[in-house]
């Protein structure tokens, strides 16, 4: 973390909802060393005057299990943090320092039963993904190619 930062409260990346200037957020990007949490830690620099804490039910970090029980709500969370070292759900051998507990059980069983959940699986217009995806790139082509700065060369995914 930044040594400026270390001891403070700071935001996670994946739960930060904002509306900075682009201008701004550019100009503090060109002046900014590099970091060991690099966006996190960009973002914490950022926003470090208009931080506001989200409560613990959209921004559960396991360790406040066993380091803050008393704040825990567990059945209200809707977002949990599988940060601590052997929580995530794909690799959990519950052996690691305070993962054999029952509350890291029930999370990683409940992350587990909405992934295997088909129900949640997107089965819209996959028929049609092509036709749409050639249709929504006609405009970016047409003009790339008035622009006549830029060629338009298709190549094969490289996924």
């Amino acid at each position: 973390m930044a040594p400026e930062l270390a001891g403070k409260m700071t935001a996670k990346a994946a739960v930060a909802a904002a509306k900075p200037a682009t201008k701004a957020l550019l100009d503090t990007l060109r002046v900014t060393p590099t970091t060991p949490f690099a966006e996190q830690d960009f973002l914490n620099m950022f926003f470090r005057e208009q931080y506001k804490p989200i409560p613990l039910v959209y921004n559960l970090v396991l360790a406040m299990l066993w380091r803050h029980p008393e704040n825990v709500q567990l059945e209200k969370v809707k977002v949990v943090h599988y940060c601590a070292a052997g929580s995530k759900p794909w690799r959990f051998t519950g052996k690691e320092e305070n993962m054999d507990r029952e509350d890291i059980r029930i999370l990683v069983r409940n992350w587990w039963d909405i992934y295997n959940d088909e129900s949640l699986d997107f089965k819209g217009l996959a028929a049609d993904a092509d036709e749409l995806e050639a249709a929504a790139k006609k405009p970016l082509r047409a003009a790339l190619a008035e622009a006549g700065t830029v060629k338009y060369v298709t190549a094969p995914s490289a996924a």
